[in-house]
């Protein structure tokens, strides 16, 4: 490790052999043959035999992208239809107007040689991946840009590969939810995990109870989130292969709600008088599940992912203990003084709303914890640290025969100085002890950023590179751990974030060609 510290590394402005992050299944690379890249004449196009063609947005837009990240203040020439002026992209499966889901494939393969560049995927969401790589690959000499002779396989290891964003605890302006969303494709993480609503501000715009962000955000006009602003995060993202599963946590974590929704959240007491406080959402009043239908038949209709995340966790038992409606109520349904039941009882009402409009669900680890009947597809997010015992966690939760997602380890929120990236991305998702079939049952994991200490000043350079630790854990091959190679793809590759817009911090010292322009 010292020697890795130690380590003088030239940061390069542009990506250079075997320098792609993250590092690809397969990747093998001559230094004989290639390609010359032109402005003047180079043009990404549809192969003939492809079962997409030209008007399929997702990758119209992706050529345009790329293009003028490869070639940044340029105008689009004419390719003169030699093999370096073309690469052909061939998808082999129709379909370009949905969203990504948790079964699309990503697969793909590129060859870049002196009589052919294609780029052959499943479908546009492989796609779009085969696009990033081949930018990455595309190195600058004496201000030419190259690509050497080349031949990649590549898939992801996990399926799912996130990152949470809360916009609660600070409300964070559509144009960095945007620009992460960016950062994101560039390290192929394929699902957007908003934490959107919380204790602090409910910034999410609802259509059905417009007093949830009118009374609950910091501030109704500026501090919210629209529905065209919805609109805009989920089209943004599934131009990039991005899924956005949103998350609306109770019965914990709602103070936001109380005000917007009279009557929804417990009051609390002191002895037998009301303190005035509020806790969790009441679970004992039938006008609570007529709000929860209503609320998430809108959520539902607004976010096309299949999953819906409802939470679950750290629900403080206090207030519901001190109020005697509930106690009662415990008594009758002979929870005794187990408020455990009582959660668990709500919980199991939620799912089954949640259920009847078609949507699966996620859920804190907390839930399965509780014994909550759940349905078998529901996935177990593990996230609780507890001195490194989240193993032991994943563990039961793929005995029982339920997916799990782990987030544990990837909370980039905490930060330390010097390299963290490093215990980042020696993270092994799938070292507990288990069969094979469990195993297969961890379906990937979630970096988070909370929000207590991150708003829109930070939030960029807390996240890449470090992030991207994550991405390559999520993505690549269980192999792939050398930390001195790691370190140079990843030093390299946050010049490329700096170089494409994003505020990237430093991994230790050296510079990059282009550095951060902040005007």
């Amino acid at each position: 490790m010292a020697g890795l510290l130690a380590a003088v590394f030239v940061l390069l402005a542009a990506g250079s052999a075997l320098a792609v992050w993250p590092q690809p299944q397969h990747l093998s690379q001559s230094p004989e043959g290639g390609c010359g890249l032109s402005a003047d004449r180079f043009r990404f196009a549809y192969a003939e035999c492809s079962a997409v063609s030209p008007g399929c947005e997702v990758l119209d837009q992706a050529f345009r992208r790329y293009w003028e990240l490869l070639f940044p203040g340029r105008g689009i020439g004419e390719s003169k239809d030699s093999p370096c002026d073309v690469l052909n992209v061939n998808v082999t499966q129709p379909g370009c107007d949905g969203y990504p889901s948790l079964d699309s494939s990503e697969n793909y393969q590129l060859t870049i040689s002196d009589e052919l560049m294609l780029l052959t995927a499943d479908t546009v969401w492989g796609a779009l991946r085969g696009l990033e790589t081949f930018s990455q690959l595309a190195w600058k000499d004496n201000g030419m840009l190259y690509i050497n002779k080349t031949k990649v396989v590549d898939f992801p290891r996990f399926r799912h590969r996130g990152l949470l964003l809360d916009t609660s605890r600070h409300y964070l302006p559509l144009e960095a939810i945007l620009k992460t969303l960016d950062a994101m494709a560039y390290t192929k993480l394929n699902v957007f995990h908003w934490h959107i609503v919380d204790d602090p501000s409910f910034p999410y715009q609802s259509t059905a109870f417009p007093d949830l962000s009118r009374k609950g955000a910091y501030n109704p006009f500026t501090h919210v989130y629209t529905a065209v602003d919805v609109k805009m995060v989920l089209e943004y993202a599934r131009l990039r292969g991005i899924r956005v599963i949103p998350e609306f946590d109770t019965p914990g974590h709602t103070l936001s709600w109380g005000p917007g929704v009279p009557g929804l959240l417990t009051p609390c007491y002191v002895g037998s008088k009301a303190s005035g406080s509020y806790g969790p959402v009441n679970p004992i009043l039938n006008t609570t599940y007529k709000f929860m239908s209503e609320f998430f038949a809108e959520i539902s209709s607004v976010f096309p992912d299949v999953y819906v995340h409802l939470g679950g966790d750290e629900v403080d038992f206090t207030c519901w203990r001190s109020n005697a409606e509930i106690q009662t109520f415990m008594r009758k349904k002979g929870f005794g003084q187990d408020y455990a039941k009582l959660e668990s009882f709500y919980i199991q009402r939620l799912l089954d709303i949640v259920s009847s409009y078609g949507k699966d669900c996620v859920v804190w680890q907390e839930v399965f914890d509780n014994a909550v009947k759940v349905k078998p597809d529901t996935i177990i997010h593990v996230w609780k640290q507890d001195s490194g015992r989240y193993p032991n966690e994943t563990a039961r939760v793929t005995k029982a025969g339920y997916q799990a997602l782990l987030s544990a380890p990837w909370y980039l929120n905490y930060i330390s100085y010097g390299q963290d990236w490093i215990g980042i991305y020696l993270v092994e998702p799938l070292e507990f002890e288990g069969s094979v079939q469990q195993k297969d049952l961890v379906i990937g994991g979630e970096a988070c950023m909370w929000g207590e200490y991150v708003d829109v000043t930070n939030l960029s350079p807390r996240l890449w590179p470090r992030a991207g630790a994550v991405a390559e854990r999520l993505w690549s091959n269980r192999t792939v751990r050398n930390l001195q190679d790691a370190y140079r793809r990843l030093a390299d590759f946050r010049c490329m974030l700096l170089r494409r817009g994003i505020r990237a911090q430093p991994l230790f010292t050296g510079y990059c060609e282009h550095e951060y322009d902040s005007v």
